[in-house]
């Protein structure tokens, strides 16, 4: 199976501006899997709800054709956050499309910081994408924060988890070899670069994307400054092992009535 990231500087507000940006990237690109980051189209730093709801779209918006597009041409299922409109309300969500059309949408659960100001909080349970018997968990940026979140997509059965993000914070690139370890699952992380100062905020982006093994190995790592991609081959049946040794079994071993829910 071959996966990658995109990562991306987007203008803010300049939504075919940023079309471009990744359709250039991957234009000689064909794949299994391509992630993209967090809001990839839009930018992330909003003045107010009214801006990001302006910016907003539903499943057959400008994105959505966008996405369907670069995913019959790439043959790849397609991971990519964008804002979701829904009856007046707005989510950080990310779109799941491959060449035979939109699978559906992700909504952030844990949202980070103001956009807790800017976004109606997920509303749907984690859930998986099955493309030709691979299959397709996503979670977008702060999830990785929770163990929750990567650890019930590899409960729900998830080969792979797709993990488009915005990243600020500097621990989430160290803490996903671990998300990846406890679960046996590989992650695609597509954060993207570059700074955005709007109103009273500024957030300077980590970049330093990867693809992190069912073992915790980081397979490939962008830089925390630069414009990337990276494509690798991945083994998804290695995945579907839980075992660490002959006596441990990362689930089997679980004694979830002694957990706190």
């Amino acid at each position: 199976m071959k996966v990658g990231y995109v990562q991306t500087s987007p203008i803010f507000g300049e939504k075919n501006k940023n079309f471009e940006q990744v359709e250039e990237l991957l234009s000689k690109i064909k794949a299994n899997l391509i992630v993209l980051p967090e809001l990839f189209a839009t930018g992330y730093t909003f003045i107010s709800r009214e801006e990001a709801y302006r910016l907003g779209e539903d499943l057959n918006g400008e994105t959505a054709i966008f996405l369907k597009n670069l995913a019959k041409r790439t043959g790849a299922v397609i991971v990519a956050g964008f804002i979701e409109k829904d009856n007046g309300e707005i989510f950080n969500s990310a779109i799941i499309t491959s060449n035979e059309g939109i699978y559906g949408s992700y909504r952030k659960l844990h949202l980070y910081y103001k956009e807790k100001l800017w976004f109606s909080q997920g509303n749907r349970k984690f859930q998986l994408f099955e493309q030709k018997g691979i299959k397709i968990g996503t979670m977008i940026c702060f999830d990785w924060i929770f163990p929750e979140s990567a650890r019930t997509l590899a409960l729900l059965g998830a080969d792979v988890i797709a993990h488009p993000a915005n990243l600020v914070l500097p621990y989430c690139q160290n803490a996903m070899g671990t998300r990846c370890l406890e679960n046996h699952v590989y992650a695609i992380t597509a954060n993207r670069i570059g700074s955005e100062k709007r109103g009273p905020d500024s957030f300077k982006f980590t970049g330093g994307s990867q693809i992190t093994s069912y073992n915790g190995d980081i397979l490939s790592s962008a830089p925390s400054n630069e414009i990337s991609t990276d494509f690798i081959e991945i083994d998804i049946k290695k995945t579907r092992d839980k075992s660490l040794n002959e006596y441990n079994n990362l689930f089997e071993d679980r004694r979830a009535g002694f957990y706190l829910k």
